[in-house]
């Protein structure tokens, strides 16, 4: 898998580069929205990874990716940055954005965006995780399901549990929840944490998330059949 990232961080440039090179992929690297542009033009690439803010200035990554979708450049982009608001995630998505990863970011759920994301462009199901209970979580269109029904979650419910599911093996403790949900807010209470964790046990069962004593919460349990 080739993949066209366009960072002007050196650093997190490096951490990317070596993190994904290690899963077999090759990462080929542009410090500005211009040269990006370059090299997609030269190159196919089956996934790009488009940093909002670079050289060129604050709206350089998505005015990069309309400029990608108005030439018809079908390569899935998931934007990485620091701008985390949701004006700016809405932006992004409806400027030509796939997905929409915030800055600082877990590196496994960038490698699971990845995977769902290139699967997706070519034809497969993986943006959908199954949740106990029966429901579903759909990447693509950022809902959850239930027997192909979408079931009315907030934005933030959804992220919330999204989060989960992207590491249905990780318990996360209040705090990294915030870092993940909330990034764009400097102060915000874990308790706000468990006020959200009881609307979604509220709107889809108790068994959706589960408490890990003494660390924080994590996603249940999927049972065979639901």
């Amino acid at each position: 898998m080739r993949i066209l990232l366009v960072e002007d961080d050196p650093r997190l440039t490096e951490l990317v580069v070596e993190g994904l090179g290690e899963d077999g992929l090759i990462v080929e690297h542009a410090p500005s929205a211009t040269m990006g542009n370059a090299m997609s033009e030269m190159q196919t690439y089956d996934l790009i990874l488009l940093d909002v803010m670079l050289p060129e200035g604050r709206q350089a990554g998505f005015e990069l990716a309309k400029a990608l979708r108005a030439r018809r450049d079908p390569t899935p982009i998931l934007f990485l940055t620091a701008r985390a608001d949701m004006d700016s995630r809405l932006e992004g998505l409806e400027g030509g954005g796939d997905d929409y990863l915030p800055k600082p970011f877990d590196f496994r759920e960038l490698r699971a965006r990845i995977r769902a994301l290139v699967r997706r462009a070519k034809g497969g199901s993986s943006n959908l995780i199954p949740l106990p209970l029966g429901y579903t979580l759909d990447l693509a269109a950022h809902q959850v399901l239930k027997e192909g029904a979408p079931v009315g979650l907030t934005p933030r419910e959804y992220a919330l549990l999204e989060c989960f599911a992207l590491n249905p093996g990780r318990a996360y403790s209040r705090n990294a929840l915030i870092e993940r949900v909330w990034p764009e807010e400097s102060a915000v209470d874990t308790k706000v944490v468990d006020v959200y964790v009881s609307a979604v046990r509220r709107k889809l069962g108790e068994e959706v998330i589960e408490t890990v004593r003494g660390l924080g919460y994590r996603l249940g349990r999927v049972k065979e059949g639901g």
